[in-house]
């Protein structure tokens, strides 16, 4: 019985360092690389507005409408954008 509880906890570490490593390595790709933290790396400030926070779902909705098929700023979700 101890020794099938250590073989799962060893196999629990081992895996624990595989796992983080994917987290970080994806990164940058995915619906990730839309958030609004990225894209302000990538593109700098909305002018009228600091930081990140131009590109957030509820700005991108009030300066261009809804994104037909969707209902409010769910549209300009990162997860959404085409």
């Amino acid at each position: 019985m101890r020794t099938t509880i250590a073989i799962a906890a060893a196999l629990v570490f081992a895996a624990a360092p595989l796992s983080t490593s994917f987290a970080k390595n994806g990164a940058n790709s995915g619906a990730s690389q839309y958030s609004p933290g990225q894209q302000y790396r990538a593109n700098g400030p909305v002018s009228g507005t600091h930081g990140a926070s131009g590109y957030s779902p509820g700005q991108q909705y009030r300066s261009g409408g809804a994104v037909s098929g969707t209902h409010g700023a769910s549209g300009y979700a990162p997860g959404h954008l085409k």
